[in-house]
């Protein structure tokens, strides 16, 4: 015998309570399932979604360094950072919901220098110019030419190094420019750069009126001193006070010297 409709169709009661029972499994659900099963941590990266001025940050480390870390602000899922995550270091990345010590802090000061982050997949060269990005103090900028200086590298080789940058905000190529002063952002679309830039304060309007008239460093008549214009000495000098230059030799040649701080190219 058929049964009738009524027995056919489940009660609405029920099935209100079958897709409660439909939900998100726990952030750190997977990490537990993993401990439980006696797997080391060491086999195994975690991973925590945090929110940036730029979108959502994807940040996955080891048990002793952060391994990596990609905005979601282009459309990538977790699924998909899981992915390439494994493509790049050959290790699996698994949810959870507490970030790495000091991932918080960093990315609320933006200063991340003495996080630690794994770059043991790259060579010498490009280890080099990612660490000399990590030196940029937050709310300034420094051109390719410095970081090149800085790493003791090539000037050509910066841009590569820095498009293949594995930790996304913590190692900051937001903070670099080409030596014109137009941003060099890497892998970021120009809009994430913008945000993360003005978060730290960097007046894009300033920057880009300096850009139209040429003034590559900032010099100040008192202290016959110059720094990039970004520098928290160049900051602290009153309009009256600035004294503008197009390059550093033309600031040796007005009788300045170099900031001890920001240490701009001086030939």
């Amino acid at each position: 015998m058929k049964p009738t409709d009524s027995e056919a169709t489940p009660p609405r009661d029920l099935i209100s309570d079958l897709t409660r029972l439909v939900a998100e499994p726990p952030q750190d659900f997977a990490t537990r399932v993993l401990q439980r099963a006696g797997i080391p941590r060491e086999r195994y990266d975690t991973y925590v979604r945090l929110d940036t001025p730029a979108g959502g940050l994807f940040v996955a480390s080891g048990p002793r360094a952060v391994t990596g870390s990609a905005l979601d602000s282009a459309g990538l899922t977790a699924t998909a950072f899981e992915t390439l995550h494994r493509e790049r270091t050959h290790r699996s990345a698994v949810r959870s919901g507490k970030p790495f010590p000091g991932v918080v802090t960093a990315l609320r000061t933006g200063r991340a220098r003495r996080l630690p982050i794994d770059l043991s997949g790259f060579t010498p060269v490009e280890q080099a110019v990612l660490e000399a990005v990590r030196a940029v103090p937050a709310g300034q900028l420094r051109p390719i030419s410095w970081i090149a200086r800085e790493a003791a590298v090539p000037t050509e080789v910066v841009a590569g190094a820095l498009a293949m940058n594995p930790a996304a905000v913590l190692i900051p190529c937001h903070r670099v420019t080409y030596d014109n002063g137009a941003p060099c952002d890497g892998t970021f679309l120009p809009e994430l750069g913008d945000a993360l830039r003005a978060a730290e304060g960097i007046d894009r309007g300033k920057t880009e009126e300096r850009l139209r008239q040429g003034v590559m460093f900032l010099g100040s008549d008192t202290t016959r001193i110059y720094c990039h214009p970004t520098c928290a000495h160049a900051r602290r000098i009153t309009p009256p006070h600035q004294v503008p230059f197009r390059t550093a030799r033309e600031a040796g040649r007005a009788g300045y010297r170099a900031c001890k701080s920001c240490r701009p190219v001086t030939v």
